[in-house]
Parts: C-alpha cells; sequence; structure tokens
C-alpha cells in the first residue's frame, strides 16, 4: 500500500492506492475492502472500522490499482462530551485486505 501523506490534518485527506493482481487461470472478482483503526484512542473504538470498498474484475494475469481516498472526517467518532464529531490527533492503522480477517497490507497514517 502506498499513502499519498504519511500525515494530515484533521480536516485533510490521504489516498491510499494499492496494486492487486489476479494470479489464478480464470477471470474473478474481488472487493477490496479499506478499514481503519485508532491506535491509541482516548474512547473505547471498534477494532477496525471499514470505511470503504472498491469491486474489481480482473482477468487472468491481469493487474489493477485500487486507490481510496479518506477525509479526515471518516476517522471521526461521536464526542458525548462536545455532543458532535470529533476527529481526534494520533496515530491510525489504514488495513486493505478482501475481508476484516483477511488483510493483505498496513501502513500508519498520522492525524495532526
Amino acid at each position: 500500500m502506498r499513502l499519498s501523506d504519511q500525515a494530515i490534518p484533521a480536516d485533510g485527506s490521504v489516498t491510499a492506492s494499492l496494486e492487486i493482481e489476479n494470479i489464478g487461470a480464470v477471470a474473478g472478482d474481488e472487493v477490496v475492502q479499506l478499514y481503519t483503526r485508532a491506535i491509541s484512542p482516548s474512547i473505547k473504538r471498534p477494532v477496525k472500522e471499514l470505511r470503504g470498498f472498491s469491486r474489481v474484475s480482473l482477468k487472468p494475469g491481469e493487474k489493477q490499482t485500487v486507490n481510496f481516498t479518506l477525509p479526515g472526517s471518516k476517522l471521526a467518532f461521536w464526542d458525548e462530551k462536545t455532543h458532535g464529531f470529533v476527529t481526534e490527533r494520533g496515530a491510525y492503522e489504514l488495513l486493505i485486505g478482501s475481508s476484516s480477517a483477511d488483510i493483505r497490507a498496513k501502513e500508519t497514517l498520522e492525524v495532526k
């Protein structure tokens, strides 16, 4: 996985790119999924949160680059104290795979 930036402001965005390849002998489809995980959140958060997905059809031997644009607002959670959504500063893992149990790439993003 490649990130367009390693750090973004809370109101910024990042693009995560990953090249996938059909190494099989027949055409097939893959649903590529993007998850996020706050590394040290101030409140309890889900272990992985689905933030995007893309269905890709590939012929045998074909490669394709899948891009996900993730705005900082998609990292937000509802804050009971402020009664609003908050994008917390800190480190987040961006995880890409075919399911939440089958993660094939990860990178760390810093929200400033």
